[in-house]
């Protein structure tokens, strides 16, 4: 018994430190904060997966801050049901919806000329859309679904977009990576994860795959007036975690050490706005701050022949 009581007591104990200092780690656990103040009247941006989570927060913020702002979502009914919270909160009219789904070539360049067609401008794109952990399963041009989505899908809408992009310089483009990228390798010989499947070294892959696609792209925007940089959102509570029940008890378990949207789109938002990045291109940031880059994100023979790869997959010349 004495033991039991000793045992209820250092849980006892532990509980009330917990909650003593619950305020002071939810604190830091939301991260950094932009503070910045740049106005966005007369640009526009445009954000893929913006419909929900980080994105439709990071849409909310830059809408606030008088942009117009286009919603790329492949699932049209909550994209609509976003814009219109959106444009009733901020009474910022120019939120406007366009049907993308990154799992489809055809979707893409159907977006995309639309896009051509109807935008005089595009001052910043936000690669933010993805999926994390999903069963292995295949976009409708055969491409494994991590890799197809989260990197092959929004390397071909910045081919298509890009030209347009320099036009409207001095622009921005923005890639949601992820810290998973540390443990990503790029499997050139299974990069379909075809012959074994981990969903979790799928995901590191593709978010390893928007650092060095970065990488890559800011040696060919030199001199253009374009940057592009990479971000780390954080652990965000989202529904990005819905295929892993592990991942989302884990969520719920430690709900108080998770970012809302709102602290996770803080890092989109700074490298969308901030006056000092204006000329800095080519970096990682985490809580609106430089972030740690592993070597394999660093290396530019393998940002080279991912790009050169990526290419030929998806059957484009992009010099």
């Amino acid at each position: 018994m004495p033991v039991l009581f000793t045992i209820i007591g250092i849980c006892a104990f532990a509980a009330l430190l917990l909650a003593a200092f619950a305020p002071y780690i939810r604190r830091c656990a939301g991260g950094g904060v932009c503070t910045s103040n740049t106005r966005l009247d007369g640009k526009t941006v445009l954000i893929t997966g913006a419909n929900t989570g980080i994105g439709k927060e990071t849409a909310r913020a830059l809408a606030w801050r008088g942009a117009r702002v286009i919603l790329a979502c492949r699932d049209l009914t909550k994209a609509e049901a976003a814009a219109q919270e959106i444009r009733e909160e901020t009474g910022n009219k120019r939120i406007v919806v366009r049907e993308l789904d990154l799992a489809s070539k055809k979707s893409i360049y159907q977006f995309a000329e639309n896009v051509l067609k109807e935008e005089k401008l595009v001052n910043i794109l936000i690669n933010n859309a993805g999926v994390m952990m999903c069963p292995f399963t295949k976009t409708s041009d055969g491409f494994e679904m991590h890799f197809g989505v989260n990197h092959l899908g929004h390397f071909l809408l910045t081919c298509l977009l890009l030209d347009l992009i320099k036009r409207s310089a001095p622009a921005r483009i923005v890639n949601v990576s992820s810290f998973a990228h540390v443990f990503g390798r790029i499997n050139f010989k299974d990069l379909q994860s075809e012959q074994s499947y981990d969903g979790g070294l799928a995901y590191c892959q593709s978010k390893l795959a928007n650092i060095l696609f970065t990488r890559e792209l800011t040696k060919r925007l030199k001199d253009t007036k374009v940057t592009v940089n990479s971000v780390h959102p954080g652990s965000v509570k989202s529904e990005l975690t819905r295929h892993s029940f592990i991942m989302s008890l884990a969520w719920r378990v430690l709900t108080f050490l998770i970012k809302t949207p709102k602290e996770g789109a803080q890092t989109s938002i700074y490298c969308a706005v901030a006056e000092e990045l204006q000329e800095i291109s080519g970096k990682h940031f985490s809580d609106c701050s430089p972030a740690f880059v592993a070597p394999q994100g660093r290396n530019d023979v393998t940002a080279r022949k991912l790009w050169d790869v990526s290419c030929k997959l998806l059957k484009i010349q992009w010099d």
